[in-house]
């Protein structure tokens, strides 16, 4: 796992938050709604896809087929 995942996934989170309590405070919640539920299936993204290569090494090591 390298340290730019981790960084890609704080800026995400701080990224959201600013752009939520930014449309909070113009009143418009929905719209940051949208904004938070699309940051969180980014960020999900990136760790399906971190899981899905750890299984794939894990196989590897294993030799799994």
């Amino acid at each position: 796992m390298d340290i730019s995942v981790i960084f890609k996934l704080a800026a995400i989170g701080i990224l959201v938050t600013v752009v939520c309590q930014i449309l909070k405070k113009s009143d418009r919640d929905d719209i940051s709604t949208v904004v938070s539920i699309v940051g969180l299936v980014i960020a999900l993204t990136i760790a399906v896809t971190m899981i899905a290569d750890l299984f794939d090494t894990i196989r590897d090591i294993f030799e799994l087929t």
